[in-house]
């Protein structure tokens, strides 16, 4: 029985190695306040949801280690339980080598990552590999998508982590990119006709300015004339008439 959830990780071994460089006080202040999961919370079903590939390390009966990707549509890996994930197993270049090596040892690991984000969760747990139950694999499958199931895979949690964003390079997908470039055209076109009306304003302003230029002296009425022609005598208006 484990003391910390993180004990799955964290073995004798791996705090020593803490110990001895460092960072097992901080480790050690984590589990005291309650560390890692190992049940499904909203946000780790809310990121499964929106993922649609995952990576899969097992190891077979040497100790030899292997990781498979695993990859559908967004959400294709599902929180079926309050502890349980489950996928279904689509035909692949069939060396089955996740199989193989389930068969000799259940536990397994599943690493996630939102490119984008910069995010990534660590899941720890057993893996069980149901082959012929039809409504499972009904029930795990993506209406639409091409690949043909074979079997189900149950992945029982055992322990699950959030990392740190530290030297994740944000990658995006194609349609991510689309999205973007939509959003991004639709920005332009919004400026090219505020541009537009600018410009279009500017040109009445100068036709305008271009007609009051051009317009002829109009002629002056009695009084202003008479008015100027005092002046330049030196008399009142009064005195010309």
């Amino acid at each position: 029985m484990r003391e910390f959830v993180s004990d799955i990780a964290f073995t004798p071994t791996v705090k020593a190695a803490q110990e001895q460089r460092g960072s097992r006080r901080s480790y050690a202040r984590m589990e005291q306040k309650g560390g890692w999961h190992d049940t499904i919370t909203d946000d780790l079903a809310a990121f499964l949801a929106a993922r649609d590939s995952f990576y899969l390390a097992t190891t077979n009966s040497e100790g030899q280690p292997y990781i498979q990707h695993r990859g559908g549509p967004p959400g294709f890996l599902k929180a079926i339980g309050p502890r349980t994930l489950a996928f279904a197993d689509f035909g692949g270049n069939k060396q089955y080598i996740t199989l193989g090596n389930l068969a000799d040892n259940p536990r397994a690991f599943i690493f996630l990552m939102d490119y984008p984000n910069r995010r990534r969760i660590k899941v720890w747990g057993r893996v069980r590999v149901v082959e012929g139950d039809a409504d499972l694999i009904a029930k795990l499958a993506e209406p639409g998508y091409e690949a043909r199931p074979e079997r189900a895979i149950l992945f029982e949690i055992e322990a699950w982590d959030v990392n740190c964003p530290q030297h994740i390079t944000p990658r995006f997908t194609a349609e991510q990119v689309d999205e973007s470039v939509v959003r991004l055209m639709a920005r332009v076109a919004e400026l090219e006709e505020k541009v537009a009306a600018l410009r279009g304003a500017a040109a009445v302003d100068r036709r305008a300015s271009s007609r009051r230029s051009a317009a002829p002296d109009l002629p002056q009425h009695a009084d202003e004339v008479e008015a100027e022609e005092a002046a330049d005598i030196g008399v009142g208006p009064a005195e010309l008439q």
